[in-house]
């Protein structure tokens, strides 16, 4: 049941038309995203159960399908689109588990985290959203950045400490050990935000 959910998933994910480089080979977004999710996982937590393996492997299931652009381009509407995301996520996901044959109370745990369901008193949720911060910092923060050449340095360093605020103590530790790998240009700035 977990292989064939695992695999529904990235079969999914594997139809991404966006592309991304790594390593010199082009990879469909969001399986490159999925695959970056699960190995940060495996570092953060080893021994975190099936189930919470198929939520973060899931965090970001077929997202070219609800694209920003379908939503105001203002705060309420990212707002909008961000909280419309989690059940789309979280409901695509649920879908390919009862193709796998998995039970409604597995179904619905992995609903709630990948909704983010009650982060902060959910330890599912916070482990998605932990995660999903770990693999933000090391592999997208710095394209970010570049993004958005507007940003002051003020911009950046709150950014810095929403990001921060998101996460658990067990990730703040898993950061502070020097577990992932920080974006070097960002390094000053990081750890500015942090005193």
């Amino acid at each position: 049941m977990f292989n064939k959910v695992i695999a529904l998933i990235d079969e999914a994910n594997s139809q991404d038309p966006n592309n991304e480089l790594h390593d010199g080979k082009s990879f469909p977004k969001e399986r490159l995203y999925s695959d970056r999710m699960s190995e940060m996982l495996l570092r953060f937590m080893p021994n975190t159960d099936e189930l919470m393996k198929i939520a973060v492997r899931a965090q970001h299931i077929e997202r070219w399908k609800s694209p920003r652009s379908d939503f105001e381009m203002n705060k309420q509407g990212y707002h909008q689109w961000r909280s419309a995301l989690y059940i789309f996520h979280a409901s695509t996901v649920v879908k390919l588990m009862q193709q796998a044959s998995f039970d409604e109370i597995e179904q619905n745990r992995v609903y709630e985290a990948v909704a983010k369901k009650n982060i902060k008193r959910n330890p599912d949720s916070q482990l998605v959203e932990d995660v999903a911060s770990l693999v933000f910092i090391e592999h997208y923060m710095l394209e970010f950045t570049r993004s958005k050449p507007d940003y002051d340095e003020q911009k950046w360093i709150g950014i810095i400490r929403r990001t921060w605020q998101k996460m658990s103590d067990d990730a703040h530790e898993f950061v502070l050990a020097g577990n992932i790998t920080l974006p070097a240009p960002l390094v000053g700035l990081i750890h500015k935000a942090l005193e």
